[in-house]
């Protein structure tokens, strides 16, 4: 009797006992004449075989088997290799037959047998069964029901297989399953530090050797300390064959260690330590953890200096231990003669410190600097400058004031400098007090004409002298300026080309400067003979028209302040016109001789639109420059040798006389409606300031 099986893609011809090989992925399984009623006395069997990496699903969609006790008659037989999986037979299941109904049988690996078996006779009509088979992909990742297709970190399904990767700092050993650490180059400089097994207290990796190194300078010793959670794979009746740490330092070696017990403290008495540590390719111990420290030979305790201390302060000091040495406030360290906030010493390798305790010194401001035309006074009476100290500054009284106006106290700080709460390190100093003179001068009577001044009325006033007489006027700036007239300092110019150059200007070698000065020929006892050391004419001035007519000296020494010799004040604004101002000099007068003493005349400033007519009609120009005063009806000028010499006016506020002008030019000597011109000290007080550096 001959069998057809019929599959959905091809039809085989089976002879009855023989055994059909499916290799496919997929199929169909009928019963010999599905659907048919099957042949009594058949036996068929299926053998289905898929790739490795697979299962063989099987499920039935008919099934109409003759019924009997514990499937003795007719069956179907379902097995994977040699383990069986069902056995079915009958219409419907009951207490002793198993139909498949809607359950789907599933084999454990890519092996599945099935068998039909019919005896010798059918009571009636059965039709058989028709069951379909396919294969399906095993996830060995969720099922890793063998040991040795575990993956240790992560696991990756697909299509017939399965492959694993590791976590961020492991990599994949050549088991392609098993996760291990690259940990073979470990070095440890520090005196201190913790070394512990990957991923500690976690379960360390498999299949991976960590060399960890500890090298520290010759004199150190280092101590290993493990913790009491201490956990490496062991063996009950052999040394730690698995995994294990060996220790090697210097010509000692400790371990192999493993198990649970901790190995507790080890002092390795050495300054180059080796830890290995192995494991093998199975196991989950929870590894190890360990504090290394570092000791060496103690050095002597130290004292700190007096006024000093020494940090750290500790019981105890060995090899590399460093302290710094520093003194109390007021104090520095002084070591070798040199003085610093601080010093570090350091404990050696055979026991003895780097340098000896320096001691602490007392911050010394040293000899406080001079004040130019001051005083110096200290506060204790054997003149100490060290810290603390007080030291006060004052100025040579009445001739010279202290600017800024501070108390001039300055202490010695704890840095050794001498500081003053209102200026910081910076000194005040002492400016001649201007336009102060000591013999008063009564203003009640108008000065008619003028008259002889009285003696150190006008201390501020300068002669310039040359070839044995005076040739013009100036007034004393600070203590070692003269602010004159321009024109005084140069030779007769070519009218041609009235043009001022360089090699027109007189040498100040050439003439002298006289202050103190009363007499016009006689030699006063008050006179200081002073010499130009420089000249400088303002750079705006034109000799051809006076403009900008002004121009500094600039002494060789400075001259000496008395009751004759006083600087004026620099204007602060220009009184109002017909304002009375006073101008001095020993100009030739009416006679057309030198007067016999100094001069001075009292006249009321003019409108400068006045004078600028009065002159025009002269065809001479008065620019913005220039200043006016005199009388209409004339009688009271300035005169010839009177240039460059003061007009000032008194600050009725401060009591301060300031120059507000220096004589110019004018036509003649006191004519009617001709008025003296003088420059304008208030418009070239900035460049006087600038190129003198005077400041009241």
């Amino acid at each position: 009797m001959r069998l057809i099986l019929v599959w959905s893609f091809c039809v085989f011809r089976l002879v009855e006992g023989d055994a059909m090989e499916l290799t496919d992925m997929f199929g169909e399984i009928h019963s010999p004449n599905f659907p048919d009623s099957y042949p009594s006395d058949s036996e068929v069997t299926w053998n289905i075989t898929v790739p490795d990496g697979f299962r063989v699903k099987l499920y039935f969609m008919h099934f109409d088997l003759e019924s009997s006790y514990l499937c003795e008659y007719d069956f179907v037989k379902v097995e994977s290799e040699d383990q069986f999986l069902a056995t079915f037979c009958g219409r419907e299941a009951t207490d002793t037959e198993q139909t498949p109904g809607q359950q789907a049988i599933v084999s454990p690996g890519p092996f599945m047998s099935l068998t039909f078996r019919s005896d010798f006779s059918n009571e009636e009509r059965f039709t058989g069964f028709d069951a379909h088979y396919t294969a399906v992909d095993i996830d060995e990742c969720l099922e890793k029901s063998d040991e040795e297709l575990a993956c240790d970190h992560h696991c990756h399904n697909y299509i017939g297989g399965y492959y694993c990767s590791c976590r961020f700092g492991y990599i994949l050993h050549s088991d392609n399953r098993t996760c291990k650490v690259e940990c073979s180059d470990n070095l440890f400089v520090q005196r201190n530090g913790v070394i512990n097994s990957p991923d500690f207290p976690n379960s360390y990796p498999k299949s991976s050797d960590c060399l960890y190194r500890i090298e520290l300078e010759e004199g150190f010793f280092i101590t290993l300390q493990f913790e009491d959670n201490f956990d490496i794979e062991d063996h009950p009746e052999v040394t730690c064959p698995y995994d294990y740490i060996k220790i090697k330092a210097g010509l000692k070696e400790f371990g192999p260690l493993c198990g649970e017990r901790s190995p507790g403290r080890i002092e390795t008495q050495s300054n180059s330590v080796q830890i290995l540590f192995h494991s093998d390719n199975s196991g989950e111990n929870g590894g190890w953890k360990l504090t290394y420290t570092a000791v060496g030979d103690p050095c002597p305790l130290l004292e700190p200096p007096p006024n000093g201390k020494i940090e750290p302060s500790q019981a105890r000091y060995t090899f590399k231990d460093q302290v710094v040495i520093s003194c109390n406030t007021g104090y520095n360290v002084l070591k070798d003669d040199v003085e610093s906030e601080t010093f570090q010493i350091e404990c050696m390798k055979d026991g003895i410190w780097s340098s000896k305790v320096p001691i602490c010194k007392i911050a010394d401001c040293k000899v406080p600097p001079a004040l130019g035309h001051g005083i110096l006074t200290f506060s204790t009476p054997d003149n100490l400058t060290t810290y603390q100290s007080g030291i006060q500054y004052s100025c040579h009284h009445p001739y010279y004031q202290m600017v800024p106006n501070v108390t001039g106290t300055y202490t010695c700080d704890a840095k050794g400098i001498w500081r003053s709460a209102e200026l910081g390190r910076r000194l005040p100093s002492c400016q001649p007090v201007c336009g102060k003179p000591r013999f008063s001068r009564s203003l009640l009577a108008r000065i008619a004409n003028g008259r002889y001044a009285q003696r150190g009325i006008s201390p501020w006033i300068a002669m310039l002298h040359r070839n044995g007489r005076p040739f013009c006027g100036g007034s004393l700036l600070g203590n070692k300026w003269i602010v004159t007239a321009a024109h005084c300092l140069h030779d007769e110019l070519d009218l041609e080309n009235p043009v001022l150059r360089s090699n027109d200007v007189i040498s100040s070698s050439s003439f002298k400067i006289i202050l103190g000065k009363h007499r016009t020929q006689a030699q006063d006892d008050t006179e200081q003979l002073l010499r130009p050391q420089t000249l400088h004419i303002h750079p705006s001035y034109k000799p051809a028209t006076f403009e900008y007519d002004i121009a500094l000296v600039e002494l060789s020494e400075e001259a000496r302040l008395n009751d004759y010799v006083m600087p004026v004040c620099f204007p602060d604004g220009l009184p109002p016109n017909d304002a009375m101002v006073l101008v001095t000099g020993w100009g030739k007068q009416f006679l057309q001789r030198l007067p016999d003493a100094l001069m001075e005349i009292e006249i009321p400033l003019t409108d400068h639109a006045v004078c600028k007519a009065a002159y025009a009609k002269l065809q001479k120009a008065v620019t913005q420059d220039m200043l006016c005063a005199g009388e209409k009806q004339g009688g009271k000028d300035a005169c010839s040798g009177d240039s460059g010499g003061p007009m000032v006016t008194l600050n009725n506020r401060t009591g301060q006389w300031q120059l507000i002008g220096t004589v110019s030019w004018g036509d003649g000597c006191g004519l009617n409606d001709r008025y003296g011109v003088y420059s304008n000290v208030l418009l070239t007080l900035p460049w006087i300031k600038q190129i003198s550096g005077v400041e009241y």
